[in-house]
């Protein structure tokens, strides 16, 4: 390969991996700008407080059953294209849970919003898990670190709407428009993957391999974590340790910030230490951070808890996700496996942990979360030979190593 040949590769893969950032940014920021005005549309639908956490199960539902359907998506139209019309549908339904005037009309339209958001995941983990193997170094940490400042520049926006005391209708309306713009001009720039014309298509839904199950598995603990801790963390110190509400909030925005920093800065220790090994010491640290947590005689060490546990935990997805790229016939297939399986992590982690609650007490729900944090210790063994890092190294990647080394 010629010197001119690296270069243009090099080139062509640098756009990629930021466009496909972009992409990440703008997915993050349409949750983030939904997230922060749900009083408000729980308000205009005249929802009470049983009946919204019924209707905010369905993001997940539709999410679950419609993920597979990327597969079959992107192999039909191409990976550029799929994700154009995928993240487009899924900004633009940013619009619909604030016209849902009841209960019903509430569950549809956050059905949908959950079914787009879950293919345009898949899409897009999908064209960051072949980027990064191109330039033959992780970047999915840092691409998932994207998508958290989205989520928090969309919270941003959305929590200065909401003092602004601005109608969630055209809140949502101007943000579905303006993250559609930003979307589909990110993606004129990220890879085009086609299959081949003999290639057979993926089946509209299918069970996922064992492997993306196994792998699943990880991916679960670390999301569980997560939701508990950022949906019962400031709970936990205003109701347990006496923290004042300002401080208790003010923990779970700092735990959402460790969260986007680790994230960001993950794939430089990927990169040195490997998959397996930076989740097992990721385990460690989450399982003496929710230690901490269950035993902390004061509100600071509690805080000190929550932080570590996140940044125990932030490279998980991330890690997961990039590894079912890589096991299986069909990445997306493996992908749509995991996040199904993270999503449903998400769903029933903050249930769940108001449910052990109310039977015992919170310190018993977060000692089953420092438990979970120490299944990564034990099962980060299932990354190797899937995930980027040391362990993996490609033994004749020099053109690649090369046109990576132009992208940075």
């Amino acid at each position: 390969m010629t010197s001119e040949v690296v270069v243009s590769e090099g080139r062509k893969l640098g756009r990629a991996r930021w466009a496909v950032a972009a992409v990440f940014c703008v997915h993050g920021a349409v949750t983030g700008s939904f997230a922060t005005r749900i009083p408000w549309v729980q308000d205009h639908a005249g929802v009470g407080t049983g009946l919204l956490g019924v209707a905010l199960a369905f993001p997940a539902l539709g999410a679950s059953l419609a993920m597979p359907l990327a597969g079959a998506v992107s192999h039909r139209f191409g990976a550029r294209a799929a994700l154009r019309g995928l993240l487009a549908l899924w900004t633009l339904s940013l619009a619909l849970p604030a016209l849902a005037p009841n209960v019903y009309a509430l569950c549809g339209a956050l059905f949908v919003y959950g079914a787009t958001a879950g293919m345009a995941d898949v899409a897009m983990n999908a064209l960051g898990v072949e980027v990064e193997n191109r330039l033959n170094r992780s970047i999915m940490s840092g691409l998932h670190g994207m998508w958290s400042v989205g989520a928090l520049i969309g919270s941003a926006a959305g929590t200065l709407a909401a003092h602004l005391d601005a109608d969630a209708r055209l809140h949502h309306l101007i943000a579905s428009a303006v993250l559609t713009a930003l979307g589909l001009l990110a993606c004129q720039h990220v890879l085009d993957l086609r299959g081949a014309p003999d290639e057979e298509a993926p089946p509209r839904f299918a069970l996922p391999p064992r492997s993306a199950l196994v792998i699943g598995a990880i991916g679960f603990c670390g999301v569980f974590a997560e939701g508990a801790s950022l949906d019962w963390s400031a709970v936990y110190l205003r109701d347990g340790l006496g923290t004042s509400a300002g401080a208790a909030a003010a923990s779970t925005t700092a735990f959402a910030l460790t969260m986007a920093v680790a994230r960001l800065a993950g794939d430089r220790v990927v990169d040195r230490f490997g998959a397996v090994r930076t989740v097992r010491a990721g385990g460690v640290l989450a399982t003496a951070g929710g230690v901490l947590v269950v035993l902390a005689p004061h509100p600071l060490a509690a805080m000190a808890g929550f932080g570590c546990v996140g940044l125990g935990i932030a490279v998980v997805v991330p890690l997961a996700f990039a590894a079912a790229g890589r096991t299986g016939g069909n990445p997306s297939l493996s992908i749509a496996g995991v996040a199904t399986i993270t999503y449903t992590s998400g769903l029933i982690a903050p249930s769940a942990i108001g449910g052990i609650a109310d039977l015992t007490s919170l310190v018993v729900s977060f000692a089953l979360v420092t438990v979970l944090a120490f299944g990564l210790v034990v099962g980060a063994g299932v990354l190797r030979g899937s995930a980027r890092g040391p362990e993996t190294a490609v033994p004749g990647a020099t053109a690649r190593a090369a046109a990576a080394e132009v992208a940075k």
